[in-house]
C-alpha cells in the first residue's frame, strides 16, 4: 500500500494549511525526511518533510491550495509497488472539501457552542487560494495582513509584494472590523497571534492585539519592574487613540490589563481577564522559566504541555513551530530578563488585589480549574461585583482550550 501524505498539525488551533511550495514533482524519488513542501499557516511557515522513502504519486493540491488538517495531497509508493489509478478515497475527498467550502457555519445559535458541537470551518476551494510572492506573503505575515484582503496587481491576479498595505497600527496594535473593539494584551512568552483562534469565533467583532515588552517586535523594551511594565504597556494603549474599549488580558498581559483600567477607567467600558497574574503570590516559574529559555523543541515541548489540561492538544508539530518563532536567542534572553523583573525567585512581585477592588467598570474573570501555572483559587480575592467564570478540565489557556465558550461571553459583554 502506497503512503499517504496529509496536510499536518503544525499549530494548536490550526484547522487548514496552505501548500505554499512543492519542492518535488510527480514521479520524483524521495527519501524519508527530504523536504518535501512547504505549509504556511496564521502563525508559522515551515517545511514538511517526507514521511517514507519512494516515488511521489497522484499530487492532488497545487501551490496554493488552502488544505484541512488530515487531508491527503499525495501518495508515495515504494521501490517495485505498483502505480495504479489514485485511491478510491480521493474523488470523495475532495468533493466533500469543495461541498462544505461553500456553506457558511451556523452564525445564529442562541446558546454558547461547545467545540464538538461546532460546524467545520468554511474552507476556500483550492482554486480561489490567493496567488502571491515569496516576497508578498512574508510582508503581509509580518504586518499581520490577511492575503485574502488583498488585491493582486501581477498577472491572474497574482499579489506583488508592493500590494501589501504598509502596517497603520501603533506599537504592534492590530485591528480589524469596525465596531467597538476588544484590545487584546497575551502572556508572557506567547505573543498577539495567539489569539487568532479566539478572533475566529468571535466573528466580526472588531479586534485590536496589544505586544506586551520583550515579546516579538519589542525585544529590546525590557522592562526593569512591573511598574515600569505598566507605564510602557499605558503609553502603547493610549497610543492606539479609541475612545471606549472592551479590554482583555490573559496572564501577564491580564496583570497588565488591570493595571491599565485602574488608571483609565473612563476609556475602559468592559474588562475581561484571563488567567490572571497579580492576584497571589504563587506561579509556576520552572515552566515559565522553561519555555522562555528553551532553545530546543524537545525542551521546548514538555513545558508547553503544561499550558493544557489535555497535553495531547500539544502536538509535536506544534511544537517545532513554536520553537521555529522562538529561534532568536535575543528575543529568548529578553524574556527571561522579563522574567527576572517581574516574577523573581518564581514569585509574582505584584500585587493588584486592590486594583481588583477599585476598578469600577463591568468585570469577569475566567479561569480553568486545571490550570498549572498560576492557582485557580487567586479568584477568591475577587469582589462580589466581579463576575467569576470556571471551566473544568481546563488549564492556563482556556482562550484555546474553550475558545467558543470564551467568545460567547465576550459578545455578551458587547450586548
Amino acid at each position: 500500500m502506497p503512503t499517504t501524505v496529509i496536510m499536518p498539525k503544525v499549530d494548536m488551533d490550526m484547522s487548514h494549511g496552505t501548500l505554499s511550495v512543492w519542492h518535488v514533482s510527480e514521479g520524483a524519488s524521495v527519501t524519508k525526511g527530504d523536504p518535501l513542501f512547504d505549509i504556511e499557516t496564521d502563525k508559522a511557515a515551515m517545511e514538511v518533510e517526507s514521511p517514507a522513502s519512494g516515488t511521489l504519486h497522484h499530487i492532488i493540491a497545487p501551490e496554493g491550495a488552502v488544505i484541512p488538517i488530515g487531508q491527503p495531497v499525495a501518495w508515495i509508493y515504494a521501490a517495485g509497488e505498483t502505480v495504479g489509478d489514485p485511491p478510491a478515497a480521493l474523488a470523495g475527498d475532495a468533493v466533500s472539501f469543495c461541498a462544505k467550502a461553500a456553506e457558511p457555519a451556523d452564525q445564529t445559535a442562541p446558546v454558547p457552542p461547545q467545540e464538538q458541537d461546532r460546524p467545520p470551518e468554511p474552507i476556500p476551494p483550492a482554486d480561489t487560494a490567493p496567488r502571491a510572492t515569496p516576497l508578498a506573503r512574508r510582508l503581509a505575515k509580518e504586518r499581520e495582513y490577511p492575503l485574502y484582503d488583498i488585491t493582486g496587481s501581477g498577472p491572474r491576479g497574482r499579489i506583488q509584494a508592493k500590494d501589501v498595505p504598509e502596517k497603520t497600527a501603533t506599537r504592534g496594535a492590530q485591528s480589524q472590523g469596525r465596531d467597538v473593539p476588544l484590545v487584546l494584551i497575551h502572556g508572557f512568552a506567547s505573543d498577539p497571534a495567539s489569539w487568532a483562534r479566539l478572533e475566529r469565533d468571535l466573528g466580526g467583532q472588531r479586534t485590536i492585539r496589544l505586544e506586551l515588552p520583550a515579546h516579538g517586535r519589542l525585544i529590546r523594551d525590557v522592562p526593569s519592574s512591573f511598574a515600569e511594565l505598566t507605564r510602557q504597556m499605558r503609553q502603547a494603549f493610549d497610543a492606539l487613540g479609541e475612545d471606549t474599549v472592551h479590554l482583555v488580558g490573559h496572564s501577564l498581559g491580564a496583570a497588565a490589563a488591570l493595571a491599565i483600567a485602574d488608571t483609565r477607567s473612563r476609556r475602559v467600558a468592559r474588562l475581561t481577564l484571563i488567567s490572571p497574574a497579580g492576584l497571589g503570590p504563587e506561579i509556576n516559574g520552572a515552566a515559565l522559566t522553561g519555555i522562555a529559555g528553551a532553545s530546543r523543541a524537545e525542551s521546548l515541548g514538555p513545558w508547553l504541555r503544561v499550558l493544557t489540561h489535555d497535553p495531547a492538544l500539544i502536538s509535536d508539530g506544534y511544537v517545532q513551530a513554536v520553537m521555529k518563532q522562538r529561534q532568536n536567542p535575543a528575543l529568548r534572553q529578553a524574556q527571561l530578563a522579563l522574567y527576572d523583573a517581574v516574577f523573581p525567585e518564581g514569585v509574582q512581585a505584584f500585587d493588584l488585589r486592590a486594583a481588583l477592588d477599585r476598578v469600577d467598570m463591568p468585570t469577569r474573570i475566567i479561569w480553568g480549574k486545571s490550570d498549572r501555572i498560576i492557582p485557580w483559587k487567586h479568584v477568591f480575592c475577587a469582589p462580589g461585583r466581579v463576575s467569576l467564570n470556571l471551566f473544568e478540565h481546563t488549564g492556563h489557556m482556556p482562550q484555546l482550550e474553550r475558545a467558543a465558550e470564551i467568545a460567547f461571553l465576550l459578545r455578551q459583554g458587547a450586548e
